[in-house]
């Protein structure tokens, strides 16, 4: 599959084939909810790009907004890894908000369970802090692909934050 984002057609690398299901540019279906008992619950929307360039990672950026407004609420960009020879995964996040983390987890058929391994944060960070961050992505037998993601901060225990579904766009 090309990827969105103009560079030459490459053959996917062989060290994530079993990625291969992600690729391409995903939208939500409908509203995904987001609530942490520290916010007001909200609904937004969100396209991610998951692409490749031909090395053994797949890149990816996720951008969401909020479903009323249409005002930007989060990015996050990054990398897909597999450790060769096992279904360890890692992902390798920047987020907009001055967070940078490394979740760790497996691959299972087409469905991605990641916990946070390492957080970092700029020195103006707000406050409260993530401690823990938790993601289950997968492909649904209806071809949707669903996210889950969970965060504990320094006041409140591992807590679902955000649930969407995707329909494929291209």
């Amino acid at each position: 599959m090309s990827c969105p984002f103009n560079q030459p057609a490459v053959e996917l690398n062989a060290a994530v084939l079993p990625l291969d299901w992600l690729l391409g540019t995903w939208e939500s279906d409908e509203p995904g909810e987001g609530s942490f008992p520290t916010i007001a619950p909200f609904r937004y929307t969100e396209t991610l790009h998951f692409s490749h360039v031909g090395q053994p990672v797949i890149n990816f950026m996720f951008n969401a907004f909020h479903a009323e407004s249409r005002k930007p609420l989060h990015r996050e960009c990054g990398f897909i890894r597999i450790q060769p020879g096992t279904n360890n995964v890692a992902f390798i996040i920047a987020q907009n908000s001055g967070l940078v983390e490394i979740e760790e987890g497996e691959l299972i058929g087409q469905q991605l369970t990641l916990h946070s391994r390492a957080l970092a944060r700029t020195s103006f960070a707000k406050e409260p802090y993530v401690q823990q961050i938790s993601r289950v992505l997968q492909l649904r037998a209806d071809g949707r692909l669903e996210q889950v993601v969970s965060m504990a901060l320094e006041n409140q225990p591992l807590t679902q934050h955000l649930h969407v579904t995707y329909r494929r766009a291209f």
